[in-house]
């Protein structure tokens, strides 16, 4: 039996757009389900007890009413863990390529060599 490609497919692709060093707003993301169904407008939040993340949503009177949601608890924690994880794998990318641009040295300019005056 072979597996078809969407058993093989990662079933959450996480985009995150930016990301903010400061605020309660830490990223915005998009998320693709299976391929088939996209959720734009994911937000990773800092609260005070830490990460989460924050759904598409709309004030309804007082209350922010989800737009979309995961309909289970198990579904909520997958969801939460790829979004966030994925928000964690971008800060680390972006740390290595600063600390790789520090570490290296500076480009010298290939040319003539300057000879000193007579």
């Amino acid at each position: 039996m072979t597996k078809t490609m969407k058993e093989t497919a990662p079933k959450f692709d996480v985009k995150i757009h930016s990301i903010h060093p400061e605020g309660t707003i830490r990223a915005n993301a998009s998320v693709n389900i299976h391929g088939d169904f996209a959720v734009r407008g994911v937000k990773i939040m800092e609260g005070t007890k830490g990460l989460f993340v924050s759904m598409p949503s709309y004030k309804s009177g007082n209350e922010y009413k989800d737009i979309c949601f995961p309909c289970t608890k198990e579904a909520k924690a997958e969801f939460d863990k790829a979004v966030i994880g994925a928000y964690q794998q971008t800060l680390e990318q972006g740390q290595k390529t600063a600390y790789l641009q520090e570490a290296s040295p500076p480009q010298q300019e290939q040319g003539q060599p300057v000879m000193g005056g007579m």
